[in-house]
């Protein structure tokens, strides 16, 4: 799919504008800063895209708004009675030294993390995140085995992954979805509100009014667990774009 890439400049906002072989107008803002983004078909003039933006400026502030406020981790440096979250719970991290294979476990509220001696902050870190990823990969598939169902699509492939922008993407074409890996900190409602999510995306790809007559059907509470999952705190990072 070809791309255009421009921006238009509202005041003190900054539009990236994506024109591609599309047929609507999508509109997104984007963490950490809330830095905006529309999408639009390649026919449509600039001029017209800054009439939509400026349409939608009040939105797009509230939006800018809510992703600056949104509580934020402090790094994470692995280091013994350090706050872990897994499905929503708060876990102390517990570290172990020993010539054994590195593990982690879960007992009560703590995370056991058994490395070797003088093992390193990234180290650990790498050990951390592939467990968090084992965690959403085993959580997956009953989700998708109950919604494919229910929904009458098939996903042909997931991938998990670390994603600085965004929870999850679909990709209508190959029938296949992403999920960011930090969802396994998240409670296990946010995980099944993305898959779903990004399941109805392989039936309609845009943010249309079809898109949300049909979540709304599917899980009539879902801006009840978005709001949920928008509130809740969010990987330090310096995200790229």
């Amino acid at each position: 799919m070809s791309t255009d890439v421009s921006q238009i400049q509202l005041g003190d906002i900054a539009v990236d504008v994506v024109l591609k072989d599309i047929k609507n107008v999508h509109l997104s803002v984007h963490p950490p800063t809330g830095r905006v983004r529309i999408s639009a078909p390649k026919r449509m003039r600039l001029d017209t895209i800054r009439v939509f933006a400026i349409s939608k400026l009040a939105w797009i502030r509230q939006q800018q708004m809510k992703l600056r406020k949104q509580e934020r981790e402090t790094p994470r440096e692995y280091l013994e009675r350090e706050s872990h979250y897994v499905w929503g719970k708060r876990h102390l991290l517990t570290v172990i030294e020993s010539d054994e294979p590195p593990s982690i476990e879960i007992r009560h509220s703590r995370l056991f993390l058994r490395v070797p001696p003088r093992t390193g902050d990234e180290k650990r870190q790498a050990l951390v995140e592939a467990w968090y990823r084992e965690q959403l990969k085993e959580a997956v598939p009953p989700l998708l085995a109950r919604w494919q169902q229910l929904l009458g699509v098939s996903v042909q492939r997931f991938f998990v992954q670390r994603m600085k922008t965004r929870w999850g993407s679909c990709n209508p074409k190959t029938g296949t979805i992403r999920l960011n890996t930090d969802l396994a900190k998240k409670p296990r409602g946010c995980l099944e509100y993305l898959v779903v999510h990004e399941m109805i995306h392989l039936i309609e790809p845009t943010h249309n009014a079809r898109f949300v007559s049909l979540i709304d059907g599917a899980m009539p509470q879902w801006r009840i667990v978005r709001e949920q999952l928008n509130r809740l705190p969010v990987r330090h990072d310096e995200w790229a774009y």
